[in-house]
């Protein structure tokens, strides 16, 4: 048994800013104290300093699927602004543990590695249904190790019977996140001395008609209940060489953040047909969109569980969120209904004096506990 606040200042004094990463003396902490709990680990080394980890406690029956817990163990950077707290000191006051990670997302992974200790120390026999704990390196630059996992752990993942993801949701029960396709577009031209426009073909000028095209471009689907419509963004534009010529090339992305009305290549055909020819189209990120029944039973369970702990701050009905997280690499591999749930305060991710409130940590180990119990038991 581990107290998951103390739990989580330990987790936080390890500097694991992505980039570059160092992931894997954190990871390893991890990886020991769940050996120590009885858990078997699978450890994955890739990029030589980054860890991903696949800590299962087995049940009774092998027919019946796991249950997997999962959270990233990497931060992003500490911004520029000067913090009030020491980023890596994991100091506690008025009742918020402070340090870049706290609630983005370490303090779900500590939660969940209390909660999955708990379980393999209970009385009564080992559970019918096993339990996974999967933590991984590198989500904050595009869920990297999830990536690495699902492509190269292919001994290390078996379909589950539900996956809950620990980002912050100030324990809140999120059932859907919306998809992220990321693609370049670039257009060629023909270069001319800049005095003789006439004699090139500006790239530049076709690019700006193709940005023209994307700001106005209407999605034809549906809006999805909690996550709305899709959007889409140019976030980036580059071209030329120099201001006397004609330029022969030029390139911009395009963000769509997808809502799971329809599978990912249904977006880029349908971008590209708009588009047309002349635009070449590449994905370099390709995260799909995440959507569970309000009435599947893992849902339901979730509610009962933050309803039985939380009392009357509970949210009564399961939530959607804008982000997406490593289960747009994992719930494909794992084919299960997907959760995301955790004790980290939204509005404090990525932020200067990033903190997590001390009564959701324990409340969300609480939770944790209640679910695996009902549901491995």
């Amino acid at each position: 048994m581990i107290n998951p606040t103390t739990y989580t200042q330990d987790l936080v004094r390890f500097d694991t800013t992505n980039p570059p990463g160092r992931e894997r003396e954190c990871v390893e902490f991890a990886a020991r104290t769940l050996e120590s709990g009885g858990f078997r680990v699978d450890r994955q080394v890739f990029q030589n300093d980054r860890m991903n980890i696949v800590a299962t406690f087995d049940g009774s029956d092998p027919d019946l699927l796991p249950l997997v817990l999962t959270g990233h163990l990497d931060t992003v950077p500490l911004g520029q602004a000067p913090w009030s707290h020491d980023p890596f000191g994991a100091e506690i006051s008025d009742g918020k543990l402070y340090g870049r990670g706290a609630s983005d997302m370490k303090a779900g992974v500590a939660a969940m590695i209390s909660a999955g200790l708990a379980f393999a120390s209970r009385q009564g026999g080992r559970p019918r249904r096993g339990l996974q704990i999967i933590l991984t390196s590198g989500e904050e630059t595009g869920c990297a190790g999830a990536c690495h996992l699902v492509e190269h752990g292919h001994s290390l993942l078996t379909q589950a019977s539900g996956l809950i993801v620990g980002e912050p949701t100030a324990n809140a029960v999120s059932i859907a996140h919306k998809g992220a396709l990321f693609m370049s577009a670039k257009l060629k031209g023909v270069t001319a001395h800049s005095s003789q426009p006439e004699l090139g073909d500006n790239a530049i000028y076709k690019a700006a008609k193709a940005v023209s095209r994307v700001e106005a471009y209407g999605f034809n689907r549906k809006p999805h209940p909690l996550l709305g419509a899709p959007t889409i963004n140019v976030g980036m534009i580059k071209g030329g060489m120099n201001v006397n010529s004609v330029p022969d090339r030029a390139e911009f992305t395009i963000d769509i953040r997808t809502n799971a009305s329809a599978p990912h290549a249904d977006f880029f055909d349908d971008i590209r047909n708009d588009l047309g020819d002349e635009v070449e189209l590449d994905t370099f990120t390709d995260m799909p969109a995440i959507s569970t029944a309000p009435d599947d039973p893992l849902t339901l369970l979730a509610l009962k569980a933050c309803q039985s702990v939380l009392g009357a701050s509970a949210n009564g009905a399961a939530t959607g969120l804008p982000f997406f997280t490593d289960a747009s690499a994992l719930q494909p591999k794992l084919k299960c209904p997907t959760l995301i749930l955790g004790p980290g305060e939204p509005p404090t991710m990525h932020q200067t004096d990033e903190y997590c409130v001390v009564e959701r940590i324990e409340q969300a180990t609480e939770i944790y506990r209640r679910i695996v119990e009902e549901w491995c038991a």
